[in-house]
């Protein structure tokens, strides 16, 4: 990856960022830690990896993502608005009561591939996505993103051995190793760890990277699309609430809101990030 491009997908993880902390300061709610933790990830997925189309989202060839961490729904809908999904200006009627964009994405919303809200099953509506795209060789690949604490579900387990043994070598999850949940650390409430380790038990090809390095994470997904015979989870090393100082590995940003006189702080450093990049 060359330098002006890496800087490109910097630029759009820190404007995700921005636009995602615009979204939740108008609502008066949302969960920013979760959703800043995914900022790179969903900016190389947008904006270089993924086959979509913002004039067709329903175009039959695209490329599919399931955020089964559809609580980080402020990220995702940034993402989407400033790919040209949809007007950035709708994103002030998030979790409004007569809204589309309620807190937890979903499917009627151009560009969101299926509804989440209760977490763990998001990779098995990835699997069978991947599953039928094989079955009629349309040639398009899954994505799924969860949530390091989502993953102390059970159901993720059954699609991850499913997957496995049907060798759905279309299907890349990512697993957002953010290392924080709602209650505090995943090693405090129920370790998951090793996680590439349980995966591997499970037949797939495991990647790991730093989650908010453009350049890794834009690699893994070419590494693992050119895999065949087992489905790629890339477990991303990420920290939960990056590029705001307040936020950062901080359990109380899981769902939480700044404080009134804390808003200014938040956005000036989301603002100097992204007229470093823009410079």
């Amino acid at each position: 990856m060359n330098s002006d491009k890496k800087k490109e997908l910097e630029l759009w993880a820190a404007r995700i960022r921005k636009t995602a902390l615009q979204t939740i300061q108008t609502a008066g709610s949302g969960h920013i830690g979760g959703s800043f933790s995914l900022g790179e990830i969903l900016s190389v997925l947008y904006f270089d990896k993924m086959k979509i189309d913002p004039a067709d989202p329903k175009k039959a060839d695209r490329d599919r993502l399931v955020l089964s961490k559809g609580h980080c729904s402020p990220a995702l809908y940034a993402t989407l608005a400033l790919r040209g999904f949809f007007p950035v200006e709708h994103l002030s009627t998030f979790r409004k009561i007569d809204s589309d964009l309620s807190g937890h994405v979903e499917i009627h919303v151009p560009g969101v591939d299926m509804s989440a809200g209760s977490l763990g099953q998001g990779l098995s509506v990835a699997l069978g996505m991947a599953l039928y795209s094989k079955a009629v060789h349309a040639g398009n690949r899954a994505f799924c993103i969860l949530g390091d604490g989502e993953i102390q579900e059970g159901q993720v387990w059954e699609a991850a051995m499913c997957a496995g043994f049907y060798k759905a070598d279309n299907l890349i999850a990512f697993v957002d190793n953010n290392k924080l949940q709602l209650d505090g650390s995943l090693e405090e409430v129920m370790s998951p760890y090793p996680i590439g380790e349980k995966f591997r038990a499970f037949g797939w090809n495991v990647l790991e990277v730093n989650g908010h390095d453009v350049e890794q994470i834009a690699n893994a997904v070419e590494l693992a699309s050119a895999v065949k015979g087992k489905p790629t989870v890339i477990v991303a090393d990420t920290v939960k609430g990056k590029g705001v100082s307040l936020f950062e590995n901080n359990v109380d940003f899981h769902g939480g809101q700044p404080k009134p006189e804390e808003w200014p702080a938040c956005f000036a450093e989301l603002d100097a990030r992204i007229a470093e990049l823009e410079g």
